[in-house]
């Protein structure tokens, strides 16, 4: 019987642990915790008939008792592709591949959707779903978002979920880089920004690795209006690539691009589809998002006005610029998703001005200016929260912003402050939009975004 390593037991570890042991692999599980959380989900496992070992830290010397007896060793998005470690198991001769790979091998009969982008891609993820299932298709969507890879799978191979007609798969750089077999049927690249850059080291190592996935489909769809896939765009020359513009960059590609006509209409080369404004959601960036969503369906064999129906029924996904209701009268948005400057930059110029914004968490490597410039024209106030509270009034203050800038622990401190600013600069809306990651306080954006959401609803307008 082959054995597999799993290293993690977080979601996508026991996903794959799981999937792998119904294929009939010999299951291990490292683990390097040991608290009382990861004791229950071991203890579950284990009536699984799968081996797991906590107190494992990631060092060779944890996978010693297998080194002779495993063929692979399946890792998490969070373990770095080149630890140490892992080029160490390498050269043992082991097979090293992420929890994507896994469910790959066990989805692959089924087209795959594959969803990348530095930002975008949930979104973009959430309405492609909809728009296939508005459709009558079997669509479901993981990955980076929902369900795990591997935990689809399973349902799928156990038959708990009928047999999919198509996988939306959102797909992080990390995700990508360790299941270089993933060979979608559809791919899509909504945004190229640096991101992640402590972890890939450089933007021509991130952007390889978005890339690649494209390479590898058998039709992607690329989204000319972001500039960095434009510029790049004179390397791609080859059949099947689709192109969309919200205005007139789409490239040729032999084919009649998605664009947004003069008269405010999508259109596939000369043949206007449906309305632009079908979508109620704000913001440029989501016309773009829009444009990429009508080319997969399209090539998924979704026809227009099916199309058009479910853009008009979808109310968009938690935590991007998700609309909470209004306190005393201004409206407030939770945008915990933008976990960098690009993204944050959307979340001001999609909400009414001037917007008090709360902005903090564990900072990340990019480039605030864009960010920034937006300040003197968006922004009335500002109140910062956590980790990198400090960094972040230094950028603002550097820029030359003349607004109050207020400090505050935490959440729970820097909600009343920001209403209570609102209230006083007279602003049109109350925006959360980080710029950063929450792992300083919380264990996910979404866990960020709830919370916030939770004090909203405390204090929100009848």
């Amino acid at each position: 019987m082959a054995r597999s390593v799993v290293v993690g037991l977080g979601r996508s570890g026991s996903g794959a642990a799981r999937l792998l042991q119904a294929q009939g692999y010999d299951v291990v599980v490292l683990e390097r915790g040991d608290e009382p959380a990861l004791r229950d989900k071991a203890h579950a496992l284990r009536q699984q008939n799968i081996t797991i070992q906590l107190g494992c830290p990631l060092e060779l010397d944890s996978f010693a008792p297998w080194l002779d007896s495993a063929g692979e060793v399946v890792i998490s998005p969070g373990i770095a592709w080149d630890h140490p470690t892992l080029k160490a198991l390498r050269a043992h001769g082991l097979r090293v591949r992420g929890e994507m790979s896994v469910a790959w091998d066990a989805l692959r009969d089924i087209p795959w959707i594959g969803i990348t982008g530095t930002n975008g891609k949930t979104t973009v993820t959430h309405l492609l779903q909809h728009v296939l299932a508005y459709a009558g298709l079997e669509a479901p969507m993981a990955g980076n978002v929902g369900h795990s890879a591997a935990e689809l799978a399973l349902e799928v191979l156990q038959g708990t979920r009928p047999k999919p007609d198509w996988v939306v798969m959102e797909m992080s750089s990390y995700q990508i880089e360790a299941a270089l077999e993933v060979s979608p049927r559809i791919g899509i690249w909504t945004t190229l920004t640096p991101d992640h850059l402590e972890r890939h080291g450089t933007i021509e190592a991130y952007r390889s690795i978005k890339r690649g996935l494209l390479e590898r489909a058998a039709i992607p769809v690329l989204n000319a209006d972001d500039p960095d896939i434009h510029r790049h765009c004179g390397q791609w020359s080859r059949s099947g690539l689709r192109w969309v513009s919200c205005g007139d960059h789409s490239p040729e590609a032999g084919i009649p691009p998605i664009t947004v006509n003069a008269q405010g209409w999508v259109s596939q080369g000369e043949q206007p589809l449906f309305p632009a404004d079908s979508l109620p959601l704000p913001g440029d960036h989501n016309r773009q998002n829009m444009l990429l969503v009508t080319a997969a369906a399209l090539e998924a064999g979704v026809s227009a006005s099916s199309i058009e129906a479910a853009l008009s029924c979808f109310t968009g996904v938690p935590h991007r610029l998700e609309p909470l209701g209004f306190v005393g009268g201004i409206p407030v948005f939770n945008d915990s998703k933008a976990t960098n400057y690009d993204a944050a930059a959307v979340g001001l110029r999609s909400v009414p001005a001037p917007v008090v914004l709360l902005a903090g968490g564990q900072t990340k490597q990019g480039d605030a200016g864009p960010w920034l410039e937006l300040f003197q024209s968006q922004v009335g106030g500002v109140v910062l929260f956590g980790e990198g509270a400090g960094e972040l009034a230094n950028l603002i203050e550097t820029a030359g912003f003349a607004g109050p800038v207020i400090h505050r622990a935490d959440l729970d401190a820097a909600v009343p402050q920001a209403l209570s600013l609102a209230r006083d600069c007279q602003a049109n809306s109350v925006l959360l939009s980080p710029a950063c990651a929450s792992f300083d306080q919380y264990p996910n954006f979404e866990a960020r975004g709830d919370h916030f959401r939770q004090l909203i609803n405390a204090v929100k307008d009848p």
